[in-house]
Parts: C-alpha cells; sequence; structure tokens
C-alpha cells in the first residue's frame, strides 16, 4: 500500500493555475503529505484527435487511480466565463465510475482558480468546481478568516479557495497575499486528509 498522497489536479493554459498548483503542493507538503500534481489535456474540437499519453512538458495527465488512491483532493482552472474550463469539466465528467462505487465519499476537497481580470468570475469558478465535489460526497475545505492574507489581499483570494489576478496578458505575478493562500490552501488540506485516515 502506498503513502498517502493528495492530489493537486489542475488544468492551465497560460502557467499561472499551474504556478498555483505548485504552490499549494508544497503546502501540502509542509504539512507532511505527499503532493501529486497531474493536469488534463486540452479537448480537441476536431472528431478525432489523438494527443500524446505523456505531456511534453509539465505534470503527467491524470488517470482516475490517481483519483481513486488520493487520500485528498485540489483542483484547480482558469476562469472561464465564471466556469471552470472544459478540459478539467471533461475530465471530472468521466468519473462516474468512481461515484457508482463511492471512492470519493467522505475524502476532503478543495479548489482554486486564476482569472484575467479582479471580478472575472472567480466565485462562481469555485463553486462550479465545488458541484461535482460535493455529488462525489467529497467534504469541502475553503480558507478562513484566520488567515491574515485573505483580509489583506488585493489581489486574489477568497474563502472559497485560493485564486489569482494573473491580468489580461496572463503575466502579472502571484502577489505575496496569493501566494500565502495557495499555500495555506494546499497545508489546510494536507491536514484535514492527515485527521481523516486517523
Amino acid at each position: 500500500m502506498s503513502a498517502p498522497y493528495v492530489l493537486v489536479l489542475y488544468y492551465s493554459r497560460h502557467g499561472a493555475t499551474a504556478e498555483m498548483a505548485r504552490l499549494i503542493a508544497r503546502g501540502v507538503e509542509q504539512a507532511g503529505l505527499e503532493a501529486r500534481l497531474r493536469t488534463v489535456p486540452a479537448v480537441s474540437s476536431e472528431c478525432e484527435a489523438v494527443a500524446p499519453a505523456i505531456p511534453a512538458e509539465g505534470a503527467l495527465y491524470a488517470s482516475l487511480d490517481d483519483l481513486k488512491g488520493c487520500a485528498g483532493l485540489v483542483i484547480g482552472s482558469p476562469t472561464r466565463f465564471g466556469n471552470m474550463a472544459a478540459p478539467l469539466k471533461y475530465f471530472l465528467d468521466g468519473t462516474s465510475g468512481l461515484w457508482l462505487t463511492g471512492e470519493l465519499v467522505g475524502k476532503p476537497a478543495a479548489v482554486f482558480t486564476s482569472t484575467a481580470s479582479l471580478h472575472g468570475g472567480q466565485e462562481t469558478t469555485l463553486l462550479s468546481m465545488m458541484l461535482p465535489l460535493l455529488h462525489h460526497g467529497m467534504l469541502i475545505c475553503g480558507l478562513p478568516y484566520s488567515e491574515a492574507a485573505l483580509v489583506e489581499t488585493r489581489g486574489g483570494g477568497t474563502p472559497y479557495g485560493a485564486s489569482h489576478h494573473a491580468g489580461v496578458d496572463g503575466k502579472r505575478p502571484l502577489d505575496e497575499h496569493e501566494t500565502a493562500l495557495c499555500r495555506a490552501l494546499g497545508e489546510r488540506l494536507a491536514r484535514a486528509a492527515q485527521r481523516l485516515e486517523n
């Protein structure tokens, strides 16, 4: 049996969401659990398209076994019209087998997002990602206001999960508050997973 791990599952188009995933993974590891970074492939508009089984760079593609074996799950996506991006939704739509067997019931989960504009739908995107997790019977972990960065932030950051204002060109780096909230979310999720494992 493998050591417990938190699956940090994300889709990133321009790199901001991937950077958030790495920071969340650091928070998971600071709390003493392994973080497993995984991504999902882009969705093609072609009737038949073949992507390589292993991406050219970055995290490996997620499998249903990654989900099945995790002690906790954190999912992230850029905002697409106030919703999660289609590639992440497509992957989650394929998890009905895990739903039927209850594999994720009782496991902690959290969400994160990045947007081009400050009020570009961060909270609705976070809520959209929570819905399938609730259907799976997962326990949602947000960010409490005891995190000072949540009160002080002038960029991203919500009680629903970590967020980042990437700017119209997607190049605005994560600021100190957004970084702190990503790490805090990873640590909080990992600690919840540890408590639930015992």
